[in-house]
């Protein structure tokens, strides 16, 4: 008989503003080998700035820092720290309060890191004896304090679908725009608790999902901030390369001239840092160029690693109330690029139960 799912709650303490965690060896130093009677397992962070790769992207880059490292830093330099983002200026924040404005981190390019790399909210891995899987944290250090992360694991062998709905999501006429599915307006989560209550799902996920048919659309976890959302956001969408470093943006518009040149620039210039991605995923010089020059042709959907859909942790465990679980900033948001037919989006909820 399989053992009844299991979860686990830890608490993380980044090493520098960018870290790697591995929560797979943290689990085995805190709780021995309890994961191993168990087939899956699924990883969840509760913050919207740092998260986990999906694991086929993990075991393609080794699992390694020295390939996860560079991968990260392709992001990182597409979104630098102070590039102007709206989204630090706190002075037109006007939902924070003078004292919260004074230790309110200035990490827009965090945000879009996260939101742009593809890293998830929740990832479910096979689980594998010794496999590291690691949390990857884009802002531990803020001002100089160490910041404590939140993550959980629900171990299981067997997952349910328990049920599948469709939802109509309206969306405005703009091309570029984004939908908080939090907002009590869309009925998405009151959909899911719903669900959850019908079926008594006690350990779980919601998933949340585009039509098949759906197009020029994404969907992330992350705050749904106004200036973060409806400007810097935007602005990426438009020009993937808004706030990129100049040097990299020029040769970056020059594919061609990549070959030669590279070397010369510094480490973390951005042709540099895509070269030392290529090389993580073994991926000749070649490729490289076509990669860059299609990039420059369809920027969002080609470059930017949106995903079409997210999963949410649904879990009775202690101090989750029952339900979804998610972090004090995470929203569900819908992502478009390009005009939606008839301005709505069709979403797709599915419960599954863990045994």
């Amino acid at each position: 008989m399989a053992a009844k799912p299991t979860e686990f709650a830890l608490t993380l303490t980044p090493r520098s503003r960018y870290d790697a965690i591995d929560v797979a060896a943290a689990i085995r130093q805190d709780f021995g080998d309890a994961l191993a009677g168990f087939r899956r397992a699924m990883y969840c962070s509760l913050h919207t700035t740092a998260g986990y790769l999906e694991q086929s992207l993990s075991a393609r880059l080794d699992h390694r820092r020295d390939r996860l490292d560079p991968f990260m830093r392709t992001f990182q330099a597409l979104f630098p720290p102070g590039a102007g983002y709206r989204h630090d200026q706190l002075h037109e924040r006007s939902e924070l309060s003078e004292a919260q404005r004074r230790c309110e981190p200035k990490n827009a390019d965090s945000h879009l890191a996260y939101i742009g790399s593809g890293l998830r909210n929740c990832v479910t891995y096979v689980n594998r004896p010794g496999e590291p899987v690691f949390f990857m944290d884009l802002d531990g250090v803020n001002d100089g304090h160490f910041r404590t992360r939140r993550t959980c694991v629900l171990a299981y062998s067997r997952a349910e679908t328990v049920a599948t709905v469709r939802c109509e999501i309206p969306v405005s006429r703009h091309p570029i725009d984004s939908v908080n599915l939090a907002d009590q307006r869309t009925g998405i989560l009151a959909h899911g608790e719903e669900l959850i209550r019908r079926h008594g799902v006690e350990k779980g996920r919601l998933e949340i999902t585009l039509d098949p048919s759906e197009r020029d659309a994404g969907v992330t976890v992350n705050e749904y901030e106004t200036l973060l959302m409806r400007h810097d956001l935007a602005e990426v969408l438009a020009d993937p390369l808004k706030f990129a470093a100049r040097t990299g943006k020029r040769i970056l518009r020059d594919p061609r001239a990549i070959a030669t040149k590279s070397l010369g620039y510094a480490r973390y210039d951005m042709v540099q840092v895509l070269n030392e991605l290529m090389d993580a995923l073994r991926i000749s010089e070649s490729a490289v160029e076509r990669l860059l020059a299609r990039a420059m042709a369809v920027p969002a959907r080609r470059f930017l690693r949106l995903k079409r859909g997210v999963s949410l942790p649904v879990s009775d465990g202690p101090g989750s109330g029952g339900g979804v679980v998610r972090g004090t900033y995470q929203n569900p948001i819908l992502i478009q690029w390009a005009t939606a037919p008839h301005n709505s989006r069709t979403i797709l909820l599915r419960l599954t139960r863990f045994s």
